[in-house]
């Protein structure tokens, strides 16, 4: 499986030579009284600007489905954004490790978000691997959103009620969108479903549906190494065998295995669902969950 992938081509070693000739920042000129917020990924970018709203300025370092938040290298634009925020949000649980690296190279400390922390979850289980993929799971979201909401109203206190109240009505619109998890899961719970990848795991889970797909198939894809042929024959046998409602696919990964995996899902009638690990385009946090929970409910037949 190759995953596409864009490094920057300038490393941290150098950023601190080039950030002292460097004129442009990447977040743009902050607009009097507002914050600067730096994002690993579009996604908690979404969130923070819903709960900031007119004051914030948020710079997502990854705003592409083109870079791979695994491998990407920031570079000196990256840093001097990072240089120049008041609140860092990043996902954590070994995701965008880049993010904790300029931080440190940072001579300004700072407030740190990271939203594995935040979670409560154990990032270091006995068995099985911790889903870094958080963003599909919304109390995670929600209690990010609070804090995020806090540590604004720290930063700019007289627009205090603003976030407080931003983060009212954006916790209100998750809690819509956990209503149809567990509208979902009255209907579909139990039924069998498969992934490439486990990036919508915590949503599939709410819903209650079985997840059947080889544990080493999946980690393999997210691990960017070759599929065992045994291991790939047991997970295209589940699609002619009937018992798999739906496949979670994930778009922003490419390679013969996983094209395999989509193939024999189409030819057997089993409704695939895409899923990504970034905002599509023209849609926010909120709109892009709310239509992949559609996409999976109408797979089900709901």
């Amino acid at each position: 499986m190759n995953r596409t992938r864009l490094i920057a081509p300038v490393a941290l070693a150098a950023a601190a030579l080039v950030l002292a000739g460097c004129s442009t920042d990447a977040s743009g000129p902050a607009k009097s009284g507002s914050l600067n917020v730096v994002a690993s990924t579009d996604v908690w970018g979404s969130v923070a600007s819903a709960i900031g709203g007119d004051h914030v300025k948020v710079t997502s370092i990854i705003d592409d489905p083109d870079k791979d938040p695994h491998e990407y290298q920031a570079d000196a634009r990256n840093q001097l954004a990072i240089s120049k925020a008041n609140v860092v949000i990043s996902n954590g649980g070994g995701y965008d490790d880049f993010v904790s690296t300029m931080v440190k190279a940072s001579k300004k400390h700072p407030t740190t978000l990271v939203a594995a922390d935040i979670s409560g979850y154990d990032q270091h289980p006995s068995e099985g691997d911790f889903n870094e993929h958080l963003w599909y799971d919304f109390p995670t979201v929600k209690k990010v959103a609070d804090q995020l909401a806090d540590s604004f109203a720290k930063a700019d206190p007289a627009a205090a009620d603003d976030f407080h109240a931003n983060a009212t009505s954006f916790d209100g619109k998750l809690a819509d969108l956990e209503a149809t998890e567990a509208h979902l899961k009255s209907e579909h719970a139990g039924t069998a479903v498969t992934i490439t990848e486990p990036v919508p795991v915590y949503m599939l889970d709410a819903i209650g549906l079985k997840n059947v797909t080889p544990e080493k198939f999946s980690e393999a894809i997210e691990n960017d190494t070759d599929v065992a042929p045994t291991v790939l024959k047991q997970t295209l046998d589940l699609y002619s065998s009937g018992r798999v409602k739906l496949l979670a696919y994930n778009e922003q990964t490419t390679g013969p295995q996983t094209e395999a995996v989509l193939k024999a899902a189409k030819q057997n009638n089993v409704a695939v669902v895409p899923v990504t690990e970034t905002l599509p385009t023209g849609k926010n946090y909120i709109e892009w969950m709310t239509a992949n929970l559609d996409a999976i409910g109408s797979a089900l037949g709901d």
